[in-house]
């Protein structure tokens, strides 16, 4: 099945790569770019990922680089082992990255579909699987089963 694209996709990066407003975990080697605007729920998203046995990659600010076809992620050296719990204050966490990007979450945009079609994103110059954010109770698991072991095409 084809992938639909999405408006707003990363134009691409420098030589050095880029930073992006983005938090990032990672589960069996491949990682989530979870994006949004500040207050979206990017760090709660991640939280919650994290405590079903994602790893923290970043939190807030995830640096970009390309590696041949893949794309990297990994936290600044300011940040690296940090996330932000609202409520409770920041907390450290080992940290996980560089770890290849397998999928993209827009948490500014909201899915309908109960089978939404496949879509995807350009992220430092690479398409990627994205996918809208959810408010419904299963979809960090979905989004660590969908890590662990991919989608149905």
């Amino acid at each position: 099945m084809a992938r639909a694209a999405e408006a707003g996709d990363d134009a691409g990066d420098d030589a050095g790569g880029l930073t992006v407003h983005a938090s990032c975990v990672a589960q069996a080697g491949r990682a989530a770019l979870i994006r949004g605007a500040a207050g979206s729920g990017k760090s709660g998203l991640a939280l919650r990922l994290i405590a079903l046995g994602a790893d923290l990659v970043a939190d807030d600010r995830t640096r970009l680089w390309r590696a041949g076809a893949q794309v990297m992620a990994d936290a600044p050296a300011t940040i690296r082992g940090r996330i932000e719990a609202r409520g409770v204050g920041l907390l450290r966490l080992p940290a996980a990255g560089p770890c290849p990007l397998a999928l993209a979450i827009d948490l500014d945009r909201e899915e309908t579909g109960r089978l939404p079609p496949l879509r995807e994103t350009r992220v430092a110059g690479a398409a990627l699987p994205l996918v809208h954010g959810s408010g419904h109770a299963h979809f960090p698991a979905a989004i660590l089963l969908y890590l662990k072991f991919g989608v149905l095409e």
